[in-house]
């Protein structure tokens, strides 16, 4: 059957090829965007030879790596003024890694996933690095993404593990019933554990922000070693983290960070 939109596959191909590109940094070669986006190799050559033409990724042909472009640079500053919520969110992010001296983030929810926009190192100095800039986790994955997936309503919540291969990807530990476990003991803390189930040994915490319907739109977390996240240290670090959820989420909706 034609798909009904004419060009949609191709958009959606090219949505998915640019999501790589972003959570690499340091690049990423065409085969390891054809293997994360499940299209051929030639196919995600093609695609990103037609978008570096346009500018919107660049291509290193001694490093054999794909980058993003100065087009996505310059479109995503035009798109700032309205949708970057970043600087609501960077005293926090700053705050949490100075007091609690583990890595700290602010992630976003776009869709079914989180994206990491802000990061901040923390003063120890073993560190865990599954978070950074630009990388995505379906919700219910890692604690942004299991802060984020508990406070939506359960009817969302329910079609939402019904139709996402989590136990598939991440294991049985992301079950649904593993996972509705760890939403019940999350709304009982009011934040977020992921206990070394993304990476072995490297644990997280995360809070959920909420938007001006009350929706939980963002997030912030910690990660760290398991040392540093006992349990007898965790209702610390939950409290920093709920603090600063509620004074980014009165930020984000032009209140005052001291009225609940």
């Amino acid at each position: 059957m034609a798909d009904p939109t004419p060009g949609a596959q191709v958009v959606s191909r090219v949505s998915r090829v640019l999501k790589v590109v972003a959570e690499h940094p340091g690049g990423v070669s065409a085969a390891a965007v054809a293997h994360a986006t499940g299209l051929t190799r030639p196919t995600a050559h093609r695609l990103l030879t037609s978008l570096a033409a346009e500018g919107f990724v660049d291509h290193d042909p001694g490093a054999a790596r794909w980058f993003l472009g100065p087009e996505l640079y310059l479109l995503g500053s035009l798109a700032a003024d309205r949708y970057d919520v970043t600087e609501a969110a960077r005293e926090s992010v700053r705050a949490l890694a100075a007091e609690t001296g583990e890595s700290a983030f602010f992630s976003a929810r776009r869709g079914s996933e989180t994206v990491c926009l802000v990061r901040e190192e923390g003063s120890f100095p073993i560190r865990s690095f599954v978070l950074y800039e630009g990388v995505r986790f379906p919700l219910g994955v890692a604690s942004a993404g299991l802060a984020l997936l508990s406070y939506l309503p359960d009817d969302e919540i329910d079609a939402y593990l019904a139709g996402s291969p989590l136990e598939e990807r991440w294991g049985l530990q992301h079950s649904a019933s593993a996972v509705r476990e760890r939403i019940a003991l999350t709304r009982e803390t009011g934040y977020a554990v992921n206990p070394a189930l993304v990476l072995e040994g490297s644990w997280g915490m995360g809070a959920a922000v909420f938007d001006a319907a009350g929706r939980p739109g963002w997030a912030l977390s910690l990660t760290g070693v398991e040392s540093r996240f006992r349990p007898d240290r965790q209702a610390e670090l939950g409290r920093l983290l709920l603090e600063h959820a509620h004074r980014v989420t009165a930020r984000l909706r032009g209140g005052s960070p001291s009225h609940r």
